[in-house]
């Protein structure tokens, strides 16, 4: 088999360390560069070229869902595995919008990380047992009554930052919220303020509350 040229995109030191580790363990992969943010992880990927990016969901700058958005657009030869702490439904279905090739969690153990890794590089699409079996009981169930889409213009993510921002967090707290950085969050409130044309946070407001986002999910008031 020839080499799996691998990149590592994850914000924390200590978990790309464990990655390489493991990557340099095996025979047939090699790791080509490690990145901190979704930034770095597109730039790597576009000088590099690697078969395989390893990208974490949440990271500052850039999540990994805008930045594998971005790679697999520019680079639709590259298979991006999505390896991360978070199992929702959301997340899972982000990343398969985005165009990743995978999807597996961070307590996968070795074996599993490595088998997920090298049919990804072959081209399959492959999730680990857990999202797998979450992804099975999604396709089982009767199918949710369609809607037309809010805000269609805007990413996941910017509708997420403009449904806090209609329930009236400000950066600081939205930052928390999605755990990333402020300066993320003011770059995704500059988009949507472009995006909805919009010259403030009030007008947002108005605009995201006529859509019916923030409104609280337990009883529907604004």
């Amino acid at each position: 088999m020839d080499t799996i040229h691998v990149l590592i995109a994850d914000d924390h030191q200590l978990f790309r360390d464990g990655l390489k580790a493991l990557l340099q363990s095996a025979a047939d992969t090699e790791v080509v560069g490690e990145a901190a943010t979704g930034q770095e992880a597109m730039d790597l990927a576009a000088e590099s070229q690697p078969d395989v990016i390893l990208m974490d969901l949440q990271m500052p700058d850039m999540d990994g869902i805008e930045a594998t958005r971005h790679i697999v657009r520019t680079s639709p030869h590259i298979n991006v595995l999505m390896v991360t702490m978070f199992e929702d439904d959301q997340s899972v279905f982000a990343a398969m919008r985005a165009g990743a090739r995978g999807y597996v969690l961070k307590g996968a153990d070795q074996t599993e990380m490595l088998r997920v890794i090298r049919a990804v590089a072959q081209g399959e699409a492959l999730f680990g047992p857990a999202i797998a079996e979450r992804l099975m009981g999604f396709f089982a169930s009767p199918p949710p009554a369609a809607r037309e889409e809010i805000f269609p213009e805007l990413t996941d993510r910017e509708r997420d930052v403009l449904h806090l921002i209609a329930q009236g967090h400000d950066n600081t707290s939205i930052a928390s919220q999605l755990v990333i950085s402020p300066k993320t969050v003011r770059n995704y409130v500059s988009n949507v303020f472009s995006k909805l044309q919009v010259a403030d946070r009030a007008q947002a407001i108005i605009r995201a509350r006529e859509a019916g986002l923030g409104r609280d999910p337990h009883t529907g008031a604004a």
